[in-house]
């Protein structure tokens, strides 16, 4: 690959021309004068769309309705969460399990909605850990996290957590390259010694469980985001790399020498016929995979202990690199499956690849190369066309579904409008500010629903009331029904958005669950009226079997627990009817309170440290009688002789 030298020039001149951009059109309004009607959701009627935007760094999904903008839940996933005892409550705390140990937080990047021939379906939302390589899958009856599994050998889970068309697999691939497997070399002998891996879970297509089915090892560049084909190009997926110079310091320069990077196409189909015919290789791998249970309100934890490995060099076919502009972010896929692009954040056009045409030089074996037995693909063999001046810093680009690509562009902080084929620009409108990511509901999949683009944008500045040093985020909903897009709304996100999907509301609305069924509850601690609470003591341990119904706990008085018991309270929500859940607290309770949902149960442990009588209370308003719903536990000294009594 030819050197470039210019770097130090470039990226300046790249960041000069986008602030002066953004200065120009910082105050600019553009014409709302109808805006207001089209995102006005009138009192008592719904949103259209469910948006799941990735929270970042508070590890958390965020829910908002579109057009309105309005936020509807934070859906705990990979870090604790106070305001619903997830990660707190006995039962949840399973949940963040991993080799590492307990890890109550995480980097979430990318929300993905499950797929039935290609089409979103509405069963589940999966997302990424980035940090300690996760994945999480959300049930979308309930809108709470069913499952995470850890994903070994991968440092960096930021290519994850993408569908293949039919939710067959969740494809994962690693962002910083590691040893595989792990081991303690000199950093220096990163060419040496240092691996990618892209990893395919396997997708139980009715409980939607998960199985870490087999990982390929790649040459250690750094892999990122991924789509999967459709129709025609339904057994590939597809992955963008950059680091194809394998540096190990200083990546703003020294991954950024060669003129281009690679996109990884990898025929799935083709790897599964390898590993049935035992050509995976098993490999020792530590990794856990954490299931809750929705009838017995409970988490466990699965520990496994190997994984299977293919090697490129071992597997013919299955994996090619197509070079694409240097420094890429991410593959997309049109909804026909035809068209795959990839485009670099330095570079001055989009490449739009064919899969006919890679294909065709597949059969040729039109190669220029090969890097660790993975055959590299002739530029010009494979691309289709180019989109020119397409903004500075193009990032992510979605798909309308009636001919037109959308892509973000970060520098210039906007977004462009262009037409597949042609490959001409047609609209672009400014973004304020910095975009990353935009989003298209159903813009990844074979049927988008091609109302709406939202910006996802870093830096609002002048956008909001400032809040000290910090200021929201924000995303941006922009109408694209037209020839022309045109601002409608911004309005303010959780965490950082890095990337979001959107779902008509019907689609979920008349599946979701309103609330758990008291007669399946099998939790062990679970009480099915207030005739089975009760209090118990094994040494040091109590159990506080605790009902709560509008508007009193069972029991509310308690006497005869000691300084340093481990007390368990065992709290079950009795009620059967939608939207009353029920929380619970005590004085001097060292980690959450917890929110109980209608007919589910949920356990907290609470040591007193000194003597005294200590109030609990529901901390959720239930009803009128609200303030009233509480009780009293005595605690005696350690060696006291009070009898446990309760009513």
């Amino acid at each position: 690959m030819k050197k470039k030298n210019f770097l130090f020039v470039l990226v300046p001149v790249l960041l000069l021309g986008a602030i002066l951009y953004n200065c120009s059109n910082s105050k600019s309004t553009g014409n709302f004068s109808d805006a207001a009607s089209k995102v006005y959701v009138a009192p008592g009627t719904h949103d259209e769309f469910y948006a799941f935007m990735s929270g970042g760094f508070s590890g958390q999904v965020s829910v908002y309705g579109l057009p309105s903008g309005r936020l509807f839940k934070v859906i705990s996933v990979f870090s604790q969460n106070p305001e619903t005892g997830y990660g707190y409550s006995e039962e949840t705390k399973p949940m963040l399990n991993t080799s590492f140990g307990f890890v109550p937080w995480d980097d979430a990047h990318h929300p993905v909605l499950s797929k039935t021939n290609g089409e979103q379906d509405g069963k589940w939302l999966f997302i990424n850990g980035n940090n300690t390589p996760r994945v999480a899958r959300v049930d979308l009856k309930s809108f709470e996290t069913a499952e995470i599994i850890e994903i070994p050998n991968s440092g960096g889970n930021h290519g994850s957590p993408f569908v293949t068309e039919n939710t067959e697999y969740v494809v994962a691939s690693t962002r910083f390259s590691v040893p595989v497997p792990q081991k303690d070399v000199p950093i220096s002998s990163y060419k040496e010694n240092f691996k990618g891996t892209i990893s395919y879970i396997k997708v139980d297509k009715n409980s939607g469980d998960m199985n870490l089915a087999f990982q390929i090892v790649v040459p250690g560049f750094n892999y990122d985001l991924s789509h999967s084909g459709k129709g025609p190009s339904h057994d590939w997926s597809f992955f963008t790399s950059y680091n194809s110079e394998q540096a190990n310091t200083l990546l703003e320069v020294n991954a950024s020498q060669n003129d281009k990077d690679f996109l990884a196409a990898v025929n799935w189909k083709l790897a599964e016929k390898y590993v049935a015919e035992g050509k995976a290789k098993k490999m020792n791998a530590e990794y856990c995979d954490n299931n809750y249970d929705e009838n017995t309100h409970k988490a466990t934890t699965k520990k496994l202990n190997d994984v299977l490995v293919l090697n490129p060099k071992d597997c013919p076919g299955m994996i090619y690199y197509i070079p694409i502009p240097k420094s890429p972010h991410g593959v997309d896929v049109d909804p026909s499956g035809e068209y795959i692009v990839g485009g670099g954040k330095l570079a001055a056009v989009i490449p739009v690849h064919s899969f006919s045409k890679m294909l065709k030089a597949i059969e040729n074996k039109d190669f220029i190369g090969e890097i660790d037995g993975i055959p590299i693909l002739k530029y010009e063999s494979v691309v289709a066309g180019e989109v020119q001046n397409p903004g500075l810093g193009p990032l992510h680009t979605e798909f309308d579904g009636n001919g037109y690509a959308y892509t973000s562009a970060f520098l210039s902080s906007e977004i462009v409008k262009w037409k597949l084929g042609t490959w001409e620009v047609v609209d672009r409108i400014p973004t304020y500010y910095s975009i990353g990511h935009l989003m298209i509901p159903g813009g990844d999949s074979r049927k988008p629903w091609g109302k709406y683009v939202v910006a996802l944008n870093k830096i609002t500045k002048d956008r909001y009331l400032p809040t000290g040093p910090e200021i929201t985020q924000s995303a941006q909903l922009i109408d694209i029904s037209g020839d022309k897009m045109k601002l409608l709304l911004d309005f303010p996100t959780v965490g950082e958005p890095h990337y979001a999907q959107a779902i008509p509301a019907e689609l979920l609305e008349k599946n979701s669950k309103k609330f758990y069924e008291l007669e399946k509850n099998k939790n062990p601690y679970a009480v099915h009226g207030e005739k089975e609470a009760r209090v118990t003591r094994n040494g040091n341990e109590v159990h506080v079997y605790l009902s709560t119904t509008r508007s009193h706990f069972k029991p509310d008085n308690i006497e005869g627990i000691k300084v340093g018991d481990k007390v368990y309270f065992h709290i079950t929500n009795l009620e059967q009817d939608w939207d009353i859940p029920h929380g619970f607290t005590i004085k001097g309770l060292t980690n959450a309170e917890m929110l109980v949902m209608p007919g589910q149960t949920k356990s907290v442990l609470w040591t007193p440290l000194k003597e005294g009588i200590y109030p609990f209370y529901c901390t959720d308003f239930c009803s009128a009688l609200h303030q009233e719903m509480q009780g009293y536990v005595r605690v005696s000294s350690a060696g006291s002789n009070t009898k446990l009594l309760f009513n």
